[in-house]
């Protein structure tokens, strides 16, 4: 059955924070929206996490951008206007946006519902060229324009301002514990209390999972505990790796700095998994026989496709699970830049686009 449909249109440009240059502190500016498709969501922004790969890209620590970028791909707002030809989502729906706005949804990968891998390469929400050849601009901003298929319904148990992080910390750290079978009689090992660490800790306890937290230092024990972790252990302390060896089933690596992969292999059961989510800007070194010995797997995951990502959604409501969040307004984001970069913040910083 179809929805009502509204007859407004985008805004042709939108208020919104860019850096106008690699590294330049972002600015207040305006940005394009394209006309509201046949299968398009107008949506209001409401609230925009702030990701740490919005930091590298902004800084250009990924690779050269496309300047001047709009960051931010964890939206959450209310659809303002729909396309003629839109049946999933009516006005006044509550949606979010992550990682990607686009694919081709005919490719093996698409079909799989592993979009984010597309054969012919998923549109990223910023920082990426789309169909059309013209930028993509993040969540930064007061609206965007977004296919329905790559929209997601936010349940009403989450409030759009802690769902926002689901959108990519929330899924990217789901995705890895669904696939290596984090639940009942599994011990499970999150590295790193941060944006993503600390939804790893409440997705894995809440999929019945004993969880430890492996931090540098005990400085957030009581906050991990708190979250649901079991344990919680400092990697500045020799004696963890010792203490701990042969003890997990899955390690779930959240830091984006370089780690000695080797030390963390051993701390695994035989069979076990090492996952990696977060994305160091420099390359690591591995001895292999840290992997062969005990037929261990090294392993990398990113983000999940867009059924995932809505099954995520569903079973965060069904848990009561949102992110932990410091509200900011547009102009403190500079500052907040410099916090994640100094890890002070618990855990996600959340813009209020309403200050854009």
């Amino acid at each position: 059955m179809s929805h009502p449909t509204a007859a407004v249109s985008a805004p042709t440009r939108v208020a919104a924070y860019a850096a106008p240059s690699p590294k330049a502190p972002l600015e207040r500016t305006t940005v394009p929206r394209r006309p509201v498709g046949e299968h398009d969501v107008l949506i209001e922004i409401k609230y925009s996490g702030i990701c740490h790969s919005d930091i590298h890209q902004a800084r250009d620590g990924w690779g050269e951008g496309i300047f001047p970028m709009v960051p931010g791909h964890e939206i959450a707002g209310i659809v303002t206007a729909t396309g003629a030809g839109v049946t999933k989502f009516a006005v006044g729906d509550r949606v979010g946006v992550g990682c990607f706005v686009d694919s081709c949804g005919e490719c093996a990968n698409c079909v799989q519902g592993q979009d984010q891998f597309c054969e012919r390469g998923a549109t990223g929400t910023y920082n990426a060229l789309g169909t059309d050849g013209e930028p993509t601009y993040g969540g930064y901003s007061t609206h965007i324009v977004v296919a329905e298929s790559h929209t997601l319904r936010i349940p009403d148990g989450i409030a759009l301002d802690v769902a926002a992080p689901l959108l990519c910390a929330g899924i990217t750290l789901y995705s890895p514990l669904k696939r290596w079978g984090a639940g009942p009689g599994k011990k499970v090992a999150i590295v790193g209390l941060g944006g993503l660490g600390h939804m790893g800790v409440k997705i894995a306890a809440a999929l019945g999972a004993e969880v430890t937290v492996l931090s540098q230092t005990l400085r957030k024990k009581a906050d991990g505990l708190e979250l649901g972790a079991a344990y919680f252990h400092a990697t500045n302390d020799p004696a963890t790796f010792t203490e701990l060896a042969g003890t997990f089933d899955l390690i779930v690596s959240t830091v984006s700095a370089p780690l000695d992969l080797g030390a963390y292999l051993g701390l695994l059961k035989v069979e076990g998994a090492l996952v990696n989510v977060g994305a160091p800007e420099e390359p690591v070194s591995l001895n292999l026989f840290s992997v062969i010995g005990g037929n261990k797997t090294l392993a990398g995951s990113m983000i999940g496709g867009i059924p995932q990502t809505q099954e995520m959604l569903d079973f965060c409501a069904a848990h009561g699970l949102g992110a932990e969040i410091e509200l900011i307004g547009a102009d403190q984001i500079n500052e907040a830049y410099g916090r994640v970069e100094a890890s002070d913040v618990r855990y996600r910083f959340v813009i209020d686009a309403s200050t854009i």
